[in-house]
């Protein structure tokens, strides 16, 4: 609900930010790192949270042929830095139609990529036992990566990489064909003057939708 936080860790309704503080507060588990609104991606905005990131700001790499970056989005504030960071990109469905391919990198217990996958809890839990089912290439080695079950309009998998989650969120379902290819994805921070030559567009309704709950 627009207005409402939750917490990630226990899913109980925060307090909201006030004199004392400018995080939402949950009883049990303190204070939430605030989500960023949702806006248009942009050369600038990336070179600003490269600078204050806690995280990659992982792309797949090269750009995948008539694709843009349509959504950059972040959890954290100025005091504690970014926690958390989603790049996304839009293109053409392999199955047809449009399609979306988001990847988030967080700190432990966050949860904005597990908000973001439709899921209750903050992290994958028990998701990342037994065979993975998808992997990535990213700083130099393979991350391996496992399926989540989530809702029925997308396909999301989870792996580690450094003490980080690595999230893989598709949209719709039928786009989770993209992982069956070998994807290599590169922190935008190594890009430098590169990130400045990128497409860009515009964050797809799903995600809006999904970004403002």
């Amino acid at each position: 609900m627009k207005g409402e936080r939750t917490c990630p860790r226990c899913g109980a309704v925060a307090r909201p930010p006030g004199a004392w503080s400018s995080r939402w507060l949950c009883a049990i588990h303190g204070e939430i790192y605030p989500l960023a609104p949702l806006v248009a991606p942009s050369a600038r905005l990336i070179h600003q949270l490269g600078d204050t990131s806690a995280v990659p700001l992982w792309l797949p790499w090269p750009l995948l042929r008539g694709w843009v970056v349509g959504t950059v989005i972040h959890a954290g504030d100025d005091a504690s830095g970014v926690r958390a960071v989603g790049v996304g990109i839009s293109g053409p469905n392999p199955m047809g139609g449009p399609g979306d391919l988001l990847l988030v990198a967080e700190e432990p217990g966050v949860g904005l990529g597990a908000g973001l996958a439709g899921l209750a809890g903050p992290d994958p839990g028990k998701a990342v036992e037994g065979e993975p089912q998808a992997k990535v290439y990213a700083g130099g080695r393979t991350v391996p990566l496992w399926f989540v079950e989530g809702p029925a309009d997308r396909a999301v998998y989870v792996g580690q990489w450094s003490g980080s989650w690595l999230w893989a969120i598709l949209y719709p379902q039928s786009a989770g064909v993209l992982m069956l290819e070998d994807v290599a994805v590169v922190d935008l921070r190594d890009l430098g003057h590169e990130a400045d030559l990128l497409p860009y567009g515009t964050p797809p309704p799903w995600l809006a939708h999904s970004y403002d709950q």
